[in-house]
């Protein structure tokens, strides 16, 4: 129990409110200034009332009723009042009770009656009234402004714990695109050329061919340690935007596949957000042209139109050339999870993206982002 958030602290309140009452009632008996609305009661059942009515304040949290009733009685039987005051602050402070506007009337009207027989009151119902009106209800409209207050802080924790819970998951998701995209382009290009290296009967083919390979591991690497850079400082820019995809064309060339470009993006036009998002479509296109169509057409556009840019890479059966040099399929190693990433990032720049088979039998992968990235 005391392992847990706030029972000490709680623990240490109700102790110090059962030794108040304590204060207020035992005293006054042994000293001769209680009195009882019923006429002269025994000192040992004035004592007992107080201990009881304090061993009630232990419990409020969990029911305040033994308090309230504890209470009444107290005040009755020692003239003290004191007691019904913390009742009825602990009633709606920990709102155990409903409808305790009708509660703490009837407490008013007990209030009433021990102050005006009170021998040391001064019997004026005017004043006895707005005694106990005021030492009653305004305790508990105290205790229902603090049962509000605890509830708008532990909603508040609950939020920010919620929210701290959805950035995190927003983080991986983002570091999970990063990482997918950066290894995957990577390693597709490295296998590919891997197995044209096996193919390979000239020893200067072989040299280029494991030039290439080597180039994309050290790639690959620059690029997460970029990415490890930017986590690790949360800053700095991403690593490659529009720029980069003439590269990404010019590799994709190298390695045998068809490929034709047209770029035309003033430089600067877009935020570097934008142009990381260009650049990854069209990484993750042409990496699915080098696992699904190796032998097709491909076309990569990158323009800006009005307030947008639009993006696409498409890839077309080549049919004028049936005979030509077969280009090995890179081994797909499956996941599918290259799609639902791109769609991610387009989603979060609030731009539109379509992926899909072409009437030609081919595939598109396209989308149309704004020129200002909306979180920026």
């Amino acid at each position: 129990m005391w392992n847990k958030p706030g029972v000490r602290g709680d623990w240490f309140v109700d102790a110090a409110l059962a030794a108040a009452v304590i204060a207020f009632t035992i005293p006054t008996t042994l000293i001769g200034y209680s009195f009882s609305i019923w006429g002269g009661a025994p000192d040992e059942l004035e004592i007992a009332t107080g201990v009881i009515t304090a061993a009630a304040m232990l419990v409020r949290r969990r029911t305040p009723w033994p308090a309230i009733v504890a209470s009444a009685v107290c005040a009755c039987v020692t003239g003290q009042v004191v007691p019904m005051i913390l009742a009825v602050f602990s009633m709606t402070a920990e709102h155990r009770v409903r409808q305790w506007q009708y509660v703490a009337l009837a407490m008013t009207a007990v209030y009433f009656t021990v102050d005006y027989r009170s021998p040391h009151s001064d019997h004026s119902i005017y004043l006895n009234v707005v005694r106990a009106l005021t030492l009653i209800y305004l305790p508990a409209v105290v205790g229902t402004w603090v049962h509000a207050y605890r509830r708008l802080i532990r909603d508040l924790r609950i939020g920010v714990r919620e929210r701290e819970e959805i950035a995190a998951s927003e983080e991986r998701r983002k570091i999970a695109r990063e990482m997918h995209d950066t290894v995957t382009h990577a390693v597709t290009a490295m296998v590919l050329n891997a197995g044209m290296v096996r193919d390979a009967a000239e020893p200067g083919e072989i040299r280029e061919l494991t030039a290439v390979i080597e180039d994309k591991g050290v790639q690959a690497l620059g690029e997460l340690r970029h990415l490890l850079t930017v986590l690790r400082h949360e800053e700095g820019d991403l690593a490659e935007g529009i720029e980069a995809i003439a590269r990404l064309v010019g590799e994709a060339q190298a390695s045998g596949l068809k490929v034709d470009l047209r770029l035309d993006v003033p430089q600067g036009a877009l935020p570097r957000q934008i142009s990381h998002a260009c650049y990854r479509l069209v990484q993750e296109g042409l990496s699915n042209v080098h696992k699904h169509a190796p032998d097709s057409l491909v076309h990569v556009t990158c323009e800006v139109s009005g307030d947008q840019v639009a993006v696409s890479v498409v890839d077309t059966p080549d049919r004028a050339d049936p005979g030509g040099k077969t280009i090995r399929a890179a081994p797909s190693l499956g996941g599918g999870y290259g799609l639902a990433g791109i769609r991610e990032r387009v989603s979060l720049a609030q731009g539109r993206f379509f992926s899909g088979p072409t009437p030609d039998g081919g595939f598109v992968l396209s989308a149309w982002l704004p020129l200002r990235f909306p979180h920026a």
